[in-house]
C-alpha cells in the first residue's frame, strides 16, 4: 500500500473482506472499531507493565484475527484459523492461578496507572462482548470469539488485583 488514504470511505462507507461495501455505523464496523480500542488499551497495559506479557500479546494477535471474521460477509468463509478456545483456556488459568486464596472485592480503579489502564481495558471488553451480542444478532459470530471476550473482562480483573498488590 503506497498511501493510507483511498479516499473510498469519504461518502460514509467502507469494505468488508472481499471489497463488499457496509455504511460506516454497519454494526460489523462498530464491533471491529470498539475491538479495535481494546486493543490498543491492551497495548497500553502491556507498555505500562514493563514486562513481557506474552498471553496479553497472544490476545492482542486474536482480536485481529476476530477482527477479519467479523469482517468476513456470511456468505464467505474466513480462511483465518480462530484460536480463541485456546486463549480462553490460557486465561481461565490465569485467572485461578491470579486469584487463588482471594475473595473477589470492589474496586475504585486509581491506585495506580497500571490497574487503571487495565481496568480501562477491562470495562472496554464488557462494550467489546456486548457489541458482539448485538452483531450476534444479525451475523452470527463464533461460540468461541463470544465466549473469550466474556473471559477476557474476567482475566484483566484478576490482573488488575495482582498488579494492585505489587504496587
Amino acid at each position: 500500500m503506497k498511501q493510507i488514504y483511498t479516499k473510498t470511505g469519504d461518502d460514509g462507507q467502507t469494505c468488508l473482506r472481499g471489497g463488499v461495501r457496509v455504511e460506516k455505523d454497519d454494526i460489523r464496523i462498530e464491533t471491529n472499531g470498539q475491538i479495535d480500542h481494546l486493543n490498543s488499551l491492551l497495548g497500553i497495559v502491556r507498555a505500562a507493565i514493563g514486562k513481557q506479557e506474552e498471553l496479553l500479546a497472544d490476545i492482542q494477535r486474536e482480536l485481529l484475527v476476530m477482527m477479519s471474521h467479523i469482517a468476513t460477509p456470511d456468505e464467505q468463509t474466513n480462511p483465518k484459523p480462530l484460536h480463541a478456545e485456546e486463549l480462553t483456556a490460557r486465561m481461565e488459568q490465569a485467572i485461578d492461578s491470579l486469584m487463588a486464596g482471594r475473595t473477589v472485592p470492589f474496586v475504585i480503579p486509581g491506585d495506580s496507572l497500571v490497574t487503571s489502564f487495565i481496568h480501562a481495558a477491562r470495562t472496554q471488553a464488557r462494550t467489546v462482548e456486548r457489541r458482539l451480542w448485538t452483531l450476534n444478532k444479525q451475523h452470527p459470530v463464533s461460540p468461541a470469539i463470544l465466549t473469550m471476550m466474556n473471559r477476557l473482562s474476567d482475566y484483566l480483573f484478576a490482573l488488575a488485583l495482582n498488579h494492585q498488590e505489587e504496587t
